[in-house]
């Protein structure tokens, strides 16, 4: 999660290596699961895998019950591409007939979440938006107020700040969430329409 980033550059979004769906080992449930047809990620089989041994042995610490509807929403979260919040999930899941209460998506969420295996963001919004984060790299978003679309990108610069600022106040630095805030391109242009018309 605290790689250092490669180069300055927009990414949207941070993509996954690697091909194929992967099936659950623990029940036939999450192995008939097909990933949301909207998600454009590929699924990275082996780091699908690592992300279920994780989450199996934070389940067995946690005396929680190893079900099949929990690994299917976490190999759909794998599956997609980006940011979604709690509606998006649950709906996709649905649509495909997964019988997956909503109930369940939430408790799974704030399981992975507390795994590392999630981040969830707020956005400045009261909806919550959530995203894979194991073995992908530290990024940091600029969402516009008006659409509330969501950028990443990456800087190498702001790794030796967190770098920087640990060593200077004796911290070891974890992580670290960077959101910048303003209007986007697209919505500038059509405010500028607007004005041209009015």
């Amino acid at each position: 999660m605290s790689k250092s980033p490669d180069v300055s550059t927009l990414t949207t979004p941070a993509i996954a290596a690697g091909q194929g769906t992967g099936g659950s080992s623990e029940t036939g449930y999450a192995a008939k699961h097909t990933p949301s047809p909207a998600s454009e990620a590929t699924l990275n089989t082996d780091k699908l895998e690592e992300v279920k041994k994780l989450f199996t042995a934070h389940l067995e610490n946690k005396g929680l019950r190893k079900t099949g509807e929990r690994y299917a929403i976490l190999e759909e979260i794998y599956a997609r591409s980006g940011h979604f919040d709690v509606d998006e999930l649950y709906a996709g899941m649905k649509e495909r007939g997964l019988q997956v209460s909503r109930a369940t998506v939430y408790n799974t969420l704030d399981l992975l979440v507390e795994q590392g295996l999630v981040s969830k963001h707020q956005f400045g919004r009261n909806l919550a938006q959530y995203e894979k984060s194991y073995g992908y790299r530290q990024h940091d978003h600029v969402i516009c107020t008006e659409c509330h679309k969501v950028v990443e990108f990456c800087d190498p610069r702001i790794h030796g700040i967190q770098t920087m600022v640990g060593d200077l106040l004796n911290f070891h630095i974890l992580h670290h969430s960077l959101n910048l805030y303003g209007i986007c391109g697209d919505c500038r242009a059509q405010a500028a329409a607007r004005n041209t018309h009015a």
